[in-house]
């Protein structure tokens, strides 16, 4: 199995150069059983994208869009096989569904009807998308798909990591005609719980491991965004964008401003944090961003139904893990954009609710639509 994983991953390095076509991963690469359920990987194709995603994680694996000459690149990062998702001491959260809460959970601690419950924390003290345990590390089942979309499922058990209730959940890939990727999210549990799934994708639109994402551009529709302490848990504040380096209401280099002399990004080495996004309804499904890298003329919009936008610009990446393509993920050259609920909102009475009681529904949809200019 060694031996074949090495020369798909030759094969692809190869293939990836020429442009004219996928290069799909084998699926055999991610065949096999884990706590006692099969793992697959499947693809999904629909206008110009195609994308291959696995039920380990309901996870994005590769997705390949078009540059303005009609040239596809693998414009998300990830690995070529299982065996690195799962025995991983480098990068965990490519590609996958995160949850129950993604993002930052204070101490580990959240109260909910006077009842405090105690999560796994990190070494920054604080649990982290899901905890140590997250459904990013459990193998979903797929439930239905068609050429063009792909359907899983969980059943995530009472008290794992320390979280209430059994809680459920479904998500749905569709790719569309017009290249918009389709993201769609329902949830319950039956037992009041705070749920906050995303998407945690890891783009650079020139390509997986093909330079800085400091030249791409990026707009974010937000006047505001929820400043952190310097483990980069919100301190409650809902601070204005006006006059500092986090003003993307109108389309910045990422690289502009990222080192500026200020607080902030002293905090997250950088961007990695969330924007309060500027809604026009409750909940209704609105552009939050673009971003635009200008060499390839790839741009993706973002649209959510959600209040809050985390963009991450790839400040912790160390270049000690490579991609499908041989390719070492370094500083700052992949990003995230990832559409959720404000970071530990569960410990904030000024930020959305988030806790959803029995017979409530968690939804959310998150569009990435894929243009070049």
């Amino acid at each position: 199995m060694r031996n074949t994983i090495i020369i798909c991953a030759a094969l692809l390095a190869a293939a990836c150069s020429t442009g004219n076509a996928p290069v799909l991963i084998p699926e055999e690469n991610f065949s096999e059983t884990i706590d006692g359920k099969q793992v697959e990987l499947c693809t999904i194709r629909g206008g110009e994208l195609t994308l291959q995603a696995t039920n380990y994680g309901c996870r994005v694996v590769s997705l390949w869009a078009p540059d303005r000459n009609g040239k596809l690149e693998d414009v998300v990062l990830g690995y070529d096989c299982l065996e690195k998702y799962v025995h991983n001491s480098g990068e965990r959260f490519l590609g996958p569904t995160v949850g129950p809460v993604a993002n930052r959970i204070a101490n580990g601690k959240f109260s909910v009807d006077g009842i405090e419950y105690t999560l796994p924390q990190n070494n920054n003290g604080q649990t982290l998308h899901g905890g140590l345990k997250g459904v990013d590390l459990l193998v979903w089942d797929i439930v239905d798909r068609t050429d063009s979309s792909l359907t899983m499922s969980l059943c995530r058990e009472k008290g794992l990591d320390g979280f209430p209730g059994d809680i459920h959940v479904e998500v749905s890939y569709t790719l569309t005609s017009d290249n918009r990727f389709v993201i769609s999210y329902r949830a319950d549990s039956d037992e009041a719980c705070p749920l906050n799934f995303s998407n945690h994708s890891i783009f650079n639109l020139k390509g997986e491991g093909n330079g800085t994402i400091l030249d791409h551009e990026l707009t974010i529709f937000a006047d505001a965004t929820t400043p952190v302490d310097s483990v980069l848990i919100p301190t409650g504040e809902i601070a204005p964008v006006e006059g500092t380096p986090f003003d993307f209401r109108e389309a910045h280099t990422i690289g502009e401003r990222i080192d500026a002399d200020d607080e902030q990004l002293r905090n997250g080495n950088g961007y990695d944090h969330n924007w309060v996004l500027r809604r026009e309804s409750e909940d209704g499904v609105e552009l939050a961003a673009i971003l635009y890298e200008p060499a390839s003329g790839r741009e993706m919009r973002v649209y959510t139904d959600q209040k809050g936008l985390q963009f991450y610009a790839g400040n912790f990446f160390d270049g000690l893990s490579s991609g499908k393509y041989g390719r070492t993920f370094d500083f700052r050259e992949a990003l995230a954009l990832e559409a959720q609920n404000f970071p530990d909102a569960v410990n904030h009475e000024n930020f959305p609710e988030s806790i959803y009681r029995p017979g409530e529904e968690y939804h959310q949809t998150c569009i990435y639509e894929f243009n070049v200019r």
